[in-house]
Order: C-alpha cells, then structure tokens, then sequence
C-alpha cells in the first residue's frame, strides 16, 4: 500500500535542492526522531551517495534503480520500496516525475 498522508510531523520549510534541481526534497521529523524525508526526483539518470541505509518508497510515478555492484535495472511504481545500504550509491533513471518518501537508518 502507498502511503498518502503523513500525520503529526515536523517538516523543514527549505527545500534540499540536489542535482541542478532534479531532485527536491522536504526533512521531515516524527514526535520519536525518526527522520524521513519526501521529494520528487524529476526525469533525469542520476547517482545518489547514502550515509546510513535507505528504503526509498514510490508514492508516484516510476523509476528504474540499480544498487551498486549490480548491473541490473529494477523498475519501481507506486506501493514499490527498495533497500540501500549505508555507505553505498544507487543509480536511477526517471523518464516521469518519481515521487518518494526516503525511510532512513
């Protein structure tokens, strides 16, 4: 199931503007400390670096991922999740605006 509404956060007003603008997104911090953020990743190929481990989960659009050290392209549309270690990269590939809420730790 795709989430649609987020309830009781607090959200970061500036925006993280990555990539010349191809990827926006918002922090946003639950009442526990749990960090998240939600973005779009505009139509673009573009590597992304994480620290901590990662669920990146579709709530709009589509994208295609490859995890570092794979050679395989993996499609992922609404509903869709995937894991990335920390300490890794992935690449992604957009063709629509790819909307996402990034699950940290």
């Amino acid at each position: 199931m795709t989430t649609e509404k987020i309830d009781g956060v607090s959200v970061t007003t500036q925006a993280n503007v990555y990539f010349d603008g191809k990827c926006v997104s918002h922090g946003i911090t639950f009442p526990d400390g749990t960090k998240k953020s939600v973005g779009v990743v505009l139509p673009s190929s573009l590597t992304f670096n994480t620290g901590a481990p990662e669920i990146m989960e579709c709530v709009g659009g589509a994208c295609e991922y490859k995890l570092a050290g794979s050679d395989t392209w993996v499609k992922s549309g609404p509903g869709d999740k995937f894991s990335v270690p920390g300490n890794s990269k992935f690449d992604i590939r957009v063709t629509e605006a790819y909307h996402y809420i990034c699950h940290f730790g």
